[in-house]
């Protein structure tokens, strides 16, 4: 287009210049004069011609950027809705799972310290082995591709559902326990970190903590309508709702999901005869000797230290949210004798909070404060609010320190954003992989820490009078991550990084 305006302006120039010449020798001097008068007249209108033509072109083009995001936005609607439909059935259940459980284990009891040491084995179950599971699925995410593997932890939390959407004895009970218990080594982190991975192939790095917040915000919205669907239907509807939810879901991504577009090479129908062609197809063993390791796991680790950072912040932060989870609901019913409907209403309020910090607040304040310091005011909220919840003196308490979560999402989302962005693109999976992992092992350590103060606490004989004292414990474990969050220096993303050492190594 530059090179067209600037032919014909020549062209012009040109012609006004032979017109004027004619004149000079035709006319007298005073239509000389004119002519001359004339011309000029002419290339001002043309020069402001052309500059009214370039500020639209320059306008046009910060429109093309501005498509440009909505499009990256709008391709990445069918995960944000996979997500907030898997979320929704998954959060559906949770307000009424403390009621079933107690009632199948201790009928027509408010405290129930059984019921506390099978919650805290349960999860101290499910992060074992998602320990190992974790890395494994990342590993092949980035293999075989991201919707591939959300297939698999999608499908397999629809059927301990079921079994509670049939009955809630104390045989299926202990049934959805167990089944619960395996198939959540699979399910329960993976969606979230594949989703994640997903956006990380999708989205360049200047916008990954954003969308990182977005999706978060997606699955906090999902937790509110979770939650307020149970606040008014019943025990039985809400497991069979919650079935049916998960079951749309599973269609609706296999359907409708593309698959993630990453920088390594995928294997699909398209190019399946160019990588037989490649290289043989490879036999089982060797397939699994080419699985992470733990030395895999300490390598990517040892990447970066603002990386290994950011997985000590995930394992303590991790540790105090599920150690909030596994014992705030026993807790609460054991000292204000709460029921289903007052967990979901502590739930849609902490789902709320979720939903305005991840989609408003964190998009916003995220390029003005930096994700360091947003880290470090999340991790320092979120240990205020779990003392105050162990402090609690009076019913409406833990409504107020819910409130005031609103500040403590910050951490999440801006600890995986830190940790993306120092490993390469095609090592994404690994890395979200590899932080689930160690979250997964505080899912282990802190249930069988943080259930077991609870129920000594909440018993007929504890050590001292502190019901809340293994949330309060949890609550030191998020300031310990405060504290690993001000060790953080600002580091280049690894592509920065990357760029930099190649330019100094050309002569």
């Amino acid at each position: 287009m530059r090179i067209l305006s600037l032919a014909t302006d020549q062209r012009m120039q040109r012609s006004l210049l032979v017109t004027a010449y004619e004149r000079d020798h035709n006319k007298s001097s005073f239509g000389r004069i004119v002519g001359s008068a004339t011309v000029l007249r002419r290339l001002e209108g043309h020069v402001l011609q052309k500059k009214r033509l370039e500020s639209t072109i320059g306008q046009k083009g910060n429109f093309s950027e501005r498509e440009c995001e909505m499009e990256e936005l709008f391709g990445l609607s069918h995960l944000f809705m996979t997500v907030f439909l898997y979320n929704f059935a998954s959060y559906m259940v949770v307000p009424a799972i403390t009621d079933v459980t107690m009632s199948a284990i201790c009928p027509g009891k408010h405290e129930c310290s059984l019921a506390i040491y099978l919650t805290g084995a349960q999860q101290a179950i499910i992060g074992l082995g998602s320990m190992i599971v974790m890395p494994l699925i990342g590993y092949l995410s980035d293999t075989y591709g991201r919707k591939m593997m959300l297939t698999l932890p999608i499908t397999l939390s629809i059927f301990p559902t079921v079994i509670l959407a049939f009955s809630r004895t104390t045989y299926f009970f202990y049934a959805y326990y167990v089944l619960r218990t395996f198939f959540a080594m699979a399910g329960e982190a993976s969606v979230l970190f594949l989703a994640l991975a997903y956006v990380a192939d999708n989205v360049p790095e200047c916008k990954r903590a954003a969308v990182f917040g977005i999706l978060s915000g997606i699955a906090s919205s999902s937790y509110v309508f979770g939650n307020f669907s149970t606040r008014f239907i019943s025990t039985s509807s809400t497991f069979q709702v919650a079935a049916a939810v998960g079951i749309i879901s599973l269609v609706y991504m296999r359907v409708l999901l593309p698959e993630s577009t990453m920088n390594n090479n995928i294997c699909t129908k398209d190019t399946e005869a160019e990588c037989l062609l490649e290289k043989p197809p490879p036999q089982k063993w060797q397939m699994f000797k080419t699985l992470p390791s733990v030395n895999d796991t300490l390598s990517l680790l040892s990447t970066s230290p603002t990386f290994a950072k950011a997985a000590v912040i995930a394992f303590f932060n991790n540790a105090a949210d599920v150690g909030l989870t596994a014992s705030l609901n026993y807790y609460l019913k054991a000292q204000f004798h709460f029921n289903k409907n007052q967990f979901a209403d502590i739930m849609i309020i902490s789902g709320i909070a979720g939903s305005i910090s991840q989609l408003i607040l964190i998009p916003i304040l995220t390029p003005w404060v930096g994700e360091r310091k947003m880290l470090s005011i999340g991790l320092f909220v979120n240990s205020a609010h779990l003392i105050l919840y162990s402090i609690s003196w009076a019913p409406w308490v833990p409504y107020v320190a819910t409130v005031i979560s609103i500040l403590s999402i910050f951490a999440t989302p801006c600890m995986r954003s830190i940790a993306s962005k120092q490993i390469g693109p095609n090592d994404q999976g690994k890395a979200q992989g590899c932080i689930t992992g160690i979250c997964s092992i505080s899912n282990t350590v802190s249930p069988l820490a943080f259930n077991s103060l609870t129920a000594l606490f909440l018993s007929d004989n504890p050590p001292f009078y502190f019901p809340g004292f293994g949330i309060a414990c949890a609550g030191l474990s998020a300031m310990v991550a405060f504290i690993q969050s001000l060790m953080i220096r600002a580091i280049p993303p690894v592509t920065t990084r990357t760029m930099e050492n190649s330019n100094t190594s050309k002569p």
